[in-house]
This record gives structure tokens, sequence and C-alpha cells, in this order.
């Protein structure tokens, strides 16, 4: 699934070629879904700007003639992709495309979703807890001021859940996923399944997020088999993991075999030497 790195790579490219373009006409999947929600509210409308929370894409729109402000929400879910295209309606070869958003500059942007675990939704600007409630809980920006040391230990020591588990719920710290959580706890030396962490090791794992995260984003992410930029590209990032995926090669630190487990139903890999409960 596209982690904050990958969103925040496809935003990059996004933005300078969606913003001010007015919506002349939308086409959906016909098959109901509720990720896919509202989409009749486009037509006519202007994107003002492509924002990210997480790893939801924000776009908003421009006022309707009543004056309510909305906003159009995308996320990719596990392997969705954005892409344009000059090429519409019955004549795109793209398969498993869920959206099509006809821009006034004669390009149409496609959404594709094989396993339609993606959203692309039209709701009132900011109105999420019933919407979109995902949304609503999200905890602060990894790399905003929002995301201090000293609230991020707290937050640790206020719950037993395994750290891991903690940082994948999206409450914690917004946009961190399966990758990143291994890499960071790698680089902190924190098991993950420690139930317990301190002051001074949740001061390395918060400085080990933003690092992981700020490496993944000049390196636009990383791209294993369905992630890709809006111009095709892949993320550069996947050879440069030290834990995620790795298992049963050596640690870059001391040498032993990484191990593979299973917390909070994901496939965690972590060194037993050096990362410590």
């Amino acid at each position: 699934m596209p982690e904050l790195p990958e969103v925040e790579s496809v935003r990059r490219q996004l933005a300078p070629e969606l913003t001010g373009r007015r919506v002349r006409d939308v086409t959906w999947d016909a098959s109901p879904s509720a990720r896919i929600s509202d989409l009749d509210l486009l037509p006519g409308r202007r994107i003002e700007a492509v924002h990210r929370r997480g790893k939801f894409l924000l776009c908003p729109l421009d006022p309707t003639p009543d004056g309510d402000p909305l906003e159009l929400v995308l996320h990719l879910g596990m392997t969705g992709s954005l892409s344009f295209t000059t090429t519409g309606g019955d004549t795109d070869p793209l398969p498993h495309v869920r959206v099509r958003i006809d821009l006034d500059d004669g390009r149409t942007l496609r959404f594709r979703d094989p396993r339609r675990f993606g959203r692309a939704s039209v709701v009132p600007a900011g109105d999420y807890v019933d919407r979109i409630p995902t949304l609503a809980t999200l905890g602060p920006e990894p790399l905003s001021p929002a995301f201090d040391p000293g609230g991020f230990a707290a937050a640790l020591a206020a719950t037993s859940a395994p750290v891991k588990a903690k940082l994948l719920d999206q409450r914690l710290v917004a946009g961190v996923g399966n990758i990143y959580a291994d890499e960071a706890l790698w680089r902190a030396r924190i098991h993950p399944a420690s139930r317990r962490v301190g002051r001074r090791r949740a001061a390395a794992l918060h400085g080990a997020i933003v690092e992981v995260l700020t490496s993944a984003i000049e390196r636009e992410g990383t791209t294993f088999r369905d992630y890709r930029m809006v111009n095709g590209a892949s993320g550069r990032n996947a050879t440069h993991l030290l834990a995620y995926g790795q298992a049963d090669r050596p640690c870059q630190r001391c040498g032993e075999p990484l191990r593979r487990t299973v917390i909070a139903q994901r496939g965690t890999t972590f060194c037993a030497r050096c990362q410590r409960h």
C-alpha cells in the first residue's frame, strides 16, 4: 500500500498539472462502493490545489453557487495509481480504471484501482467524521512541527499495544505504514513487539521516523510492484531498505540474520540482536 512518501511524491507531480483546471465531466465505475461517491458534484468545479493528509490527497474545489466549499478526496488504497491521458472514453485501453475526470485542457485524469481499495469522494470541506472517519482521526503529520518528540513519547507511554501496531493505526502519527514502520524501528533499535518505550527510545524513534520518510521522499517512494508516480515512473527507495523485506539477510549493523514475524496482521522484519524489548 502506498504510504506517506509515495503519496507525497504523487502529490508533487499532480499539483502543478491539476491546480487551476476545471472539471468538464466525470465517469466512474458503476459497481456500488462507498469509496467512490458524489462524483456527480465535480463537473463545473475548478480544482484549487492538491494537498496531502497522511495517505490521503485532498483537492479543494471552488465554492458551489450556494457558497458551500467542497473537496475531492483521493486515496490510492493498495494498488491505485493516477495518470493523465488525452485518450478518453471507450478507446482508453488501460484496465481497471474506476474513475475518469475530464479536464478543461482536453486531458483526462484516470484513477486505476485493480483491487478496489482506493477512494474517490467529493465531501463538504473538512467534513470527515461521518464520511471518512479514518481521515478524521489521523494523528499529526510526521514532517510538521505538530509531530513533537514530547507528545509522541507521551502517546506511546499511554498504550500497552506493541509499538509497531501503534505506529500502523494512524492515530499516533499519520502516513506511516508497514514499510517505514519496520525501517524506523530498525534504525531506533526498538523491537517491533515492544510494549514499553521510554522517553529516550521514543526520541530515537521520533527521529528515525522523520529520517526514513524524508529519505524516501527524496527517492520518490518505494516501488515493489504496483506503485507508480503520475508520470509512470517507479520510486527509487527499494534498494535502500535495511529492514523491510530483508528477512534472512544479514543485519547491516551486526550481521545477525534478520527475522520475520507477524504483528498487527502485518509481516514484520527485525533484528533480534540489535532491536531490544
